[in-house]
């Protein structure tokens, strides 16, 4: 990977990390999630229209179908990881995200498509494992003092990160494939993805107007600052797929981990900080491997 492509990554890491303990602090839902779309919408319009005027014409069947697919994946995404932020510690929910995704992708290569591990990835999935366990409680686990409901936290926070780890790899694999093989604008992409997800979230937020119009008031700050970072992270990921390998994109991306444990950590006040930042390490280094071998 170029030393760009890498600085690229590492920018955009800073990024998302710095806007997921953002999104947890809203403790926002759907509605929230249709919030930031629309102002995404609205603040990058500009760029999406200079870009979009003579590129979406000459679009076909195969871009439109990437953008589509994206723009579902990436409601459920957002949808799942909003509602881990409500019922666990971010600390929990976001390391467990963003590096389950590669080890799933690698289970699935070997269990459906007969693909062998090299050592060095065996290490990886075996560092990604003790990872989660200690982002879990590591040997507190084992003692078992915690109060039932400490413990279902943990549970549903376990729960909720795979679950997004699992959009998460589908996604990337989506637009990695419009970026890089479709030779799609990387802002294009994640800017008519936008109005997908838009569409999607408009019932929800239709559903109960008073409701919604009650927690934009409270929310709509919190909500600006994700549509203004959101995209910027994304777009600095796309913009390093095309000068680098997926493979070794991909699990570049999960230093994210490691400044979210520091970040969410010091401003959420949540516990065990050690251990969880020792748990993202060992994540990160896990899925690195991955990526190498």
């Amino acid at each position: 990977m170029s030393a760009q492509a890498l600085a690229l990554v590492l920018l955009a890491g800073l990024v998302h990390a710095g806007w997921n303990v953002v999104a947890k602090q809203s403790g926002g839902d759907a509605r929230f999630a249709f919030f930031t779309s629309v102002l995404m919408a609205l603040a990058w319009a500009p760029l999406g229209l200079w870009l979009g005027w003579r590129a979406l014409p000459q679009w076909g069947a195969a871009a439109w179908a990437c953008v589509a697919a994206s723009g579902v994946l990436h409601v459920l995404y957002y949808v799942t990881l909003l509602r881990g932020y409500r019922v666990a510690e971010l600390t929990v929910v976001y390391p467990l995200a963003r590096g389950s995704g590669p080890l799933l992708s690698s289970l699935v290569a070997v269990t459906l498509l007969g693909e062998r591990l090299s050592a060095l990835a065996v290490a990886g999935i075996g560092a990604v494992v003790l990872g989660v366990f200690l982002i879990a409680g590591g040997p507190r686990l084992l003692r078992r003092r915690d109060s039932p409901a400490a413990r279902q936290r943990v549970r549903q926070g376990l729960r909720y990160g795979l679950l997004t780890g699992a959009w998460i790899a589908s996604y990337t694999m989506v637009d990695g494939y419009a970026v890089r093989w479709l030779a799609l604008s990387p802002i294009l992409v994640d800017y008519m993805g936008n109005w997908v997800r838009i569409a999607l979230l408009l019932p929800v937020a239709l559903r109960d107007r008073a409701a919604t119009a009650r927690l934009w008031r409270g929310q709509w700050r919190a909500a600006l600052v994700v549509a203004l970072c959101s995209p910027v992270a994304y777009v600095l990921v796309l913009y390093a797929m095309q000068q680098a390998p997926l493979s070794l994109v991909a699990p570049a991306r999960e230093v994210s981990m490691l400044f979210a444990a520091l970040i969410g950590g010091h401003l959420l006040g949540e516990g065990d900080r050690l251990v969880r930042i020792g748990g993202a390490l060992c994540i990160a280094a896990g899925v690195m491997a991955l990526g190498l071998g």
